[in-house]
């Protein structure tokens, strides 16, 4: 069986089979009382949990009635729960041919199907099942947790509706149910369901559930008091890492890193937590120790994108970190080539993070991979405008106006690029312009809340990203 997933944002409920002789109602038995009696053998072994001393007798049995549905999908649950997965889809196949109209034979094969690791065709056989019978629950209950498993919540929904109303008292799926209604931001849906799972059980993944419902009303400590909750019942990591990103949502900064530290420690190969641990110091503005932490998760997980957005912000008030930082945006060029930003980080720390050793940048190396980055995403905004300024720098003043006009043509209300675009006028001799382009850059410079609303913004998108990972079996 698989165990529930208590990933935020996507969860993948049981992938159940259904019951072995309920299942389905068999048009063929064993002809004869010895096979009968073996064919009962095979099923104490199966219910007792000897799937191997069930699975041996039945690939006798198959031989001697090879035609009979209840011996190859008995096989078959034998064998998926021994996790031969392949040996599992075979028999299923072939008991889902004796019996095509028969519901439950195309639920236990998609089940099958699904744990040998093809889920399109487990979902046509979940949509079969379901033509078949609509009240199926397994059918409803795992199809939805397909659609689950790559967030299309829309979808999953309505299944879980029709399972709950075939078992409402099925812990798994109303928990499911209870987080798509979250997630559909059904919020007093949500909160009904988990009053009424804390019937059955009091668990930290509850109160943690009711800690997304507090935050997405508004009840931020509420919240945190939910998410606190759940991490000292339940001290995983997905509980301790949504505990510690509300207090750095809210700006409780001191907590945040107090439980981001903690749960480094306990789980110190976990890159998300040392992504929110150096988020939470540079806020903080402990940028050394930021860095060290941001340094860390790279290490951990060289391809993630999370750790270099937050990366490239505090290494730059953290300059003695230089060659180490520049090391870590070099490997994720290499591994990343064809990814503007990779090349976008590498180049400014090439260009930026030496600045205190010496005033002699290298500017060709730089110009190259900021010229790379516009070429593979000519809408990355901040590769122009710093393309713009290296131009500058090199008193290539055509070049950067091209430069600053297209930063401008993706980011109106990009300050820095009309900042720089006004002093290009001014040195062009076009007062005017220069003036206007001034008066517009002290406009939005005065906008202080934008600024914060983005940081805010970086915080919340990391957390939805480092939340919504695939269910892990």
């Amino acid at each position: 069986m698989k165990t529930r997933s208590r990933s935020t944002f996507a969860v993948c409920g049981l992938l159940l089979y259904g019951s072995t002789l309920a299942s389905a109602q068999p048009q063929s038995r064993p002809a004869t009382h010895l096979l009968e009696s073996e064919f009962k053998s095979a099923t104490a072994a199966y219910d007792s949990g000897n799937f191997s001393g069930a699975a041996s007798i039945l690939e006798k049995l198959q031989v001697q009635a090879p035609k009979n549905f209840e011996v190859h999908e008995l096989l078959g649950l034998a064998y998926g729960a021994q996790s031969q997965n392949a040996k599992a889809v075979q028999q299923m196949q072939l008991a889902a041919k004796l019996q095509p109209g028969t519901a439950a034979a195309h639920s236990n094969l998609a089940t099958a199907l699904m744990r040998l690791g093809k889920p399109e065709q487990a979902k046509a056989e979940y949509q079969e099942a379901l033509r078949l019978d609509p009240l199926n629950y397994n059918a409803n209950h795992n199809l939805a947790a397909i659609y689950l498993q790559t967030n299309d919540v829309a979808a999953s929904l309505p299944l879980l509706e029709a399972a709950h109303r075939v078992h409402p008292d099925a812990y798994d799926n109303s928990y499911d149910l209870a987080l798509a209604c979250l997630l559909s931001d059904e919020l007093q849906e949500a909160r009904t369901l988990v009053a009424e799972l804390a019937k059955q059980k009091d668990s930290g993944e509850l109160h943690n559930l009711l800690g997304r419902i507090d935050e997405k009303e508004g009840a931020y400590v509420a919240a945190a008091n939910e998410l606190e909750a759940a991490a000292r019942m339940d001290p995983s990591e997905d509980n301790l890492f949504l505990w510690a990103s509300e207090l750095l949502l809210h700006r409780t900064y001191v907590p945040a890193i107090d439980v981001f530290t903690e749960a480094t420690k306990r789980y110190p190969s976990s890159p998300r937590l040392f992504i929110g641990l150096g988020m939470a110091l540079y806020s903080r503005g402990e940028y050394e120790k930021a860095v060290s932490s941001l340094l860390s998760a790279a290490d951990l997980n060289p391809r993630d994108p999370r750790c270099y957005l937050f990366l490239s912000k505090a290494y730059l008030s953290s300059p003695q970190q230089a060659e180490e930082v520049i090391n870590r945006f070099q490997r994720y060029a290499d591994l990343e080539p064809s990814n503007a930003l990779a090349q976008y980080y590498l180049a400014l720390s090439l260009w930026k993070g030496r600045r205190q050793e010496s005033h002699n940048v290298e500017y060709q190396p730089v110009e190259s991979l900021l010229k790379k980055s516009v070429a593979l995403d000519d809408t990355a905004t901040d590769a122009h405008l710093q393309l713009g300024i290296l131009y500058t720098d090199q008193h290539e003043y055509e070049k950067a106006l091209v430069e600053y006009q297209r930063a401008l043509e993706l980011s109106p209300d990009l300050p820095d690029a009309h900042f720089r675009l006004g002093r290009y006028y001014l040195h062009a001799g076009e007062k005017q312009k220069a003036q206007d382009e001034f008066a517009t850059f002290e406009k939005l410079k005065a906008a202080h809340q934008a600024e914060e609303d983005k940081a805010r913004s970086e915080v919340q998108q990391f957390i939805v990203a480092s939340t919504r990972t695939s269910p892990q079996p």
